[in-house]
């Protein structure tokens, strides 16, 4: 049997099969919102990047973040440095990768050591599996911050294996991370997603009307004309310093976080 919605003017119903049960809209109150006050404390990576990322100082559980730049800026190994620190700090991390191997990873870790503690899902392992089915699967234990590397590669694996286009193969994974951003899953964690999104050749944000609009915050990671590195944010729904973060890659060990500027000085 299949549900229709049939709209009369002034007189909106729901047509299930012959029966019609008519509905009303209904509002809220901001005072009736009821959240686990756990949701408002930030996930801190204990850097000079936590003053960025929100009002609070860190990164906030159930948000999604997307980081976009140029190609070999540091988007990959910035994002690792950051949920690294915030595992050390206490939270449950997970770095599901679409584009690295495990032979790219030993590389990184003998750099980074402490990226060798981290749990990684190579999607690259799954090839011959339903990705949705893999991810549906490795999200339902409940993690509280995930870096996604990257959504497009996602994207592309979802229509290699169900067919279709990639904006329905988008919507399928938002759908999927809107429901760990509620905390549905296993241990009731409000999922945040750092998600690494690619651009266009023009240097544009690429991704559907919906993927814009779902994210909480928007990071645009670039080499300055200097030669540096630096990053900064076009969009923050959770505050945070709207400032340009220089930073460096010359450490071994971690992200060397430098100095900051006016965004006015930056763009």
């Amino acid at each position: 049997m299949q549900n229709t919605i049939k709209i009369k003017r002034g007189r909106p119903s729901l047509k299930v099969g012959k029966i019609v049960k008519r509905f009303k809209p209904s509002t809220m109150m901001m005072d009736d919102f009821k959240f686990d006050p756990s949701l408002f404390i930030p996930m801190k990576t204990g850097t000079k990047i936590d003053k960025l990322l929100s009002s609070e100082g860190g990164m906030m559980k159930g948000t999604n973040v997307a980081f976009v730049g140029d190609p070999g800026v540091g988007k990959t190994t910035v994002l690792l440095d950051m949920l690294s620190n915030m595992q050390n700090n206490g939270h449950k991390t997970l770095f599901i990768s679409g584009e690295m191997t495990q032979i790219d990873m030993v590389g990184m870790v003998k750099r980074f050591p402490k990226f060798g503690k981290l749990p990684i899902l190579f999607m690259g392992d799954w090839i011959e599996h339903d990705p949705l089915v893999i991810l549906t699967s490795i999200l339902s234990e409940g993690w509280d911050s995930v870096l996604v590397d990257s959504f497009a590669e996602l994207a592309v694996a979802v229509v290699d294996f169900h067919g279709g286009t990639m904006k329905n193969a988008e919507t399928k994974l938002l759908n999927l991370f809107e429901k760990h951003n509620k905390g549905e899953n296993q241990n009731k964690r409000n999922t945040n997603f750092m998600i690494i999104q690619q651009v266009t050749k023009g240097g544009e944000f690429a991704g559907s009307n919906r993927f814009k609009h779902m994210i909480t915050a928007m990071a645009h990671m670039k080499f300055t004309p200097e030669g540096s590195r630096a990053i900064w944010f076009s969009k923050n729904r959770r505050g945070g310093e709207m400032n340009k973060l220089h930073f460096s890659l010359d450490q071994r060990e971690h992200v060397g976080w430098l100095f900051t500027e006016p965004l006015n000085m930056a763009i």
